[in-house]
């Protein structure tokens, strides 16, 4: 009869050497991507400012091509879908969901040429994250002044219009519309920045759509290991004769677009217990 306490006692700690080995693999390999970005925006930040001298988003190539050596340090593969309807010489705003640290991956595998983010303040003042972002163009605004985020968006919309008709300085875009990151399997509800951006410049929107990092990376339960992530690209959605009393239907009409896609490319349980994905078709 002594022997089972003993058993289950073993076990116990078998099962917890598991779950804290996992969880310090998680750790260590989170560390090794902060450490990847710190260190790669130091080289790339001295390289930018030799090659263009300072700030502009010619420097985003640059900065494009130490960041996508990152997926090979974690075994991970970009599935792209329908790449070239981003490479299309036009202004545009693109639009993607927004899940967690490693989005910057996924971001370089498919940025477009001469195409700027727009970032939280906070990022600015992360040593040399922060002045590499600044060198690649990135527009900063305060989440916690409106006023002054919509400011920012506003000038960016009049660059938008002043350049539209200059080949060689069209910019695109790139906004997370949820306004933050989001891995509960689902899309979150989406702020109107992006799409009043777009009606201002009257260029179209572009969704992008990444599958849910679930599978394979996940804080909750603390793993991180190999995975594919597919990366579906949806048709350009247009602005031309919009105005900002349009903009809610617009936001309406994109955020179906890209829900719908996401469930389907993901295919990941959803908190109810239905799959991702059944039911829907991806958007056209």
């Amino acid at each position: 009869m002594e022997l089972w306490p003993c058993l289950a006692a073993a076990l116990l700690l078998l099962l917890l050497l598991v779950q804290l080995s996992r969880a310090a693999e998680f750790y260590a390999k989170v560390a090794l991507y902060c450490a990847l970005c710190f260190t790669v925006s130091a080289v790339a930040s001295l390289v930018c400012l030799l090659r263009h001298g300072g700030r502009t988003v010619e420097n985003m190539s640059i900065i494009g091509w130490f960041v996508r050596s990152f997926k090979y340090f974690y075994g991970l593969r970009f599935e792209v879908r329908d790449p070239r309807r981003l490479q299309e010489a036009r202004p545009c705003v693109i639009v993607s969901n927004h899940q967690s640290i490693l989005d910057m991956m996924g971001l370089m595998e498919v940025l477009p040429e001469r195409c700027v983010q727009i970032a939280k303040r906070e990022l600015l003042f992360l040593g040399p994250v922060g002045l590499i972002m600044y060198l690649g163009g990135v527009f900063f605004i305060n989440r916690q002044r409106s006023s002054t985020a919509m400011t920012v968006m506003a000038d960016l919309g009049e660059r938008m219009v002043r350049e539209n008709a200059l080949l060689s300085l069209q910019l695109k875009v790139w906004i997370y519309p949820e306004g933050t990151r989001n891995d509960n399997g689902d899309l979150l509800p989406f702020k109107k920045g992006a799409f009043y951006l777009a009606v201002q410049a009257q260029v179209p929107i572009v969704p992008v759509v990444y599958s849910s990092f679930s599978s394979f990376y996940n804080t909750k339960k603390k793993f991180f290991t190999s995975g594919t992530v597919t990366v579906q690209v949806l048709e350009a959605i247009p602005t031309s004769g919009l105005t900002a009393a349009d903009v809610p239907a617009l936001v309406d009409t994109c955020h179906r677009a890209m829900r719908t896609t996401f469930l389907h490319i993901s295919k990941t349980p959803q908190e109810n217990g239905a799959t991702a994905g059944s039911g829907v078709q991806p958007a056209q």
